[in-house]
């Protein structure tokens, strides 16, 4: 039988940590998300698009 490596204590306050911050969370998971398509997925097309958005978006 294989032994849990991660203590109690890490575990407690890691689920403390993710219960306080969902916002950050979801953030990071998005972020991962977009990156991974970017990387990963995404068409020339989609890239054109991406580009264009984030050129709207930062001219806000």
């Amino acid at each position: 039988m294989t032994e849990n490596k991660t203590s109690e204590a890490q575990l407690k306050a890691a689920k403390k940590w993710n219960d306080k911050n969902k916002d950050k969370q979801r953030i990071y998971r998005y972020r991962s998300y977009a990156r991974k398509f970017i990387r990963e997925l995404a068409t020339e097309d989609d890239l054109k698009e991406l580009q264009e958005l984030i050129h709207n978006r930062l001219n806000d």
